[in-house]
């Protein structure tokens, strides 16, 4: 019902919508036409790599909606009336969180048309279209609790997304989605080879054109964020809504 609230959301008020629609196609036109050449030598070679590239900050910098949601929810009153429903405690959060994925999945369909239309094709088959959309949702859903984290400790909800914007900003621009890693100084090139942003954009890459990627490494980063995270969210977040163990 709660996740089925989320969507409804989207679909009255497509303002959600623009960090995973509009937000990575102007990042997408801008780079490609302004540096594209002067990075890649000719925006074709650029765009093959950006456009899978992209997908990976295009995803986390979605997630940060749903922890600047709920924080809005628990300062409005919302959780006070979902309290008052015979729904499981943790239903907001879940559902929150479940609708997000709608999120994800438009944000790589938009991504990849844009990319299409700019000159991009994909050279592999659909299983490994579908294997990099279902990478970008897992993405998105394990960054997303470092989100709801922040969302659940921040006094303000106006302050959610400067604090994720601020947390995210050294994984998005840190990595080697805008820039070759080996064109970066010694410490930042360090900092690119091991940052999970550059390693699942390497993966994406290679389920869209062809290739490997270190799938093992980017997963287990993954699992890493999950394992910290998840535990942190769910603590913060019974403590901010007011939420017992126990009940769900």
């Amino acid at each position: 019902m709660l996740c089925g609230r989320g969507v409804r959301r989207i679909r009255r008020n497509p303002a959600y919508l623009v960090d995973v629609t509009v937000q990575p196609v102007l990042f997408l036109v801008m780079f490609v036409y302004l540096f594209g050449g002067a990075i890649a030598g000719d925006r074709g070679t650029y765009l093959r790599d950006l456009v899978p590239g992209l997908m990976v900050p295009t995803a986390v910098l979605a997630s940060i909606a749903v922890g600047a949601g709920l924080s809005t929810d628990v300062t409005t009153g919302v959780f006070d009336r979902f309290r008052s429903m015979p729904i499981p405690r943790s239903a907001p959060l879940t559902g929150a969180v479940l609708a997000d994925v709608v999120r994800y999945l438009i944000a790589f369909v938009v991504l990849l048309t844009a990319g299409v239309l700019m000159g991009f094709r994909v050279r592999t088959g659909p299983l490994e279209v579908l294997a990099a959309a279902g990478l970008l949702v897992l993405a998105g859903l394990c960054f997303c609790w470092v989100s709801v984290y922040i969302g659940m400790v921040a006094r303000r909800a106006a302050s959610v997304q400067g604090v994720a914007v601020a947390v995210f900003m050294p994984f998005v621009f840190g990595s080697n989605v805008f820039v070759a890693g080996d064109t970066m100084p010694g410490w930042l090139r360090s900092w690119s080879a091991i940052n999970p942003v550059s390693l699942l954009a390497d993966v994406e890459r290679g389920l869209l054109n062809g290739g490997t990627g270190p799938l093992a490494a980017a997963l287990a980063w993954l699992a890493g964020v999950g394992l910290v995270f998840f535990p942190l969210a769910m603590r913060a977040y019974r403590r901010r809504s007011g939420v017992r163990g126990g009940s769900g």
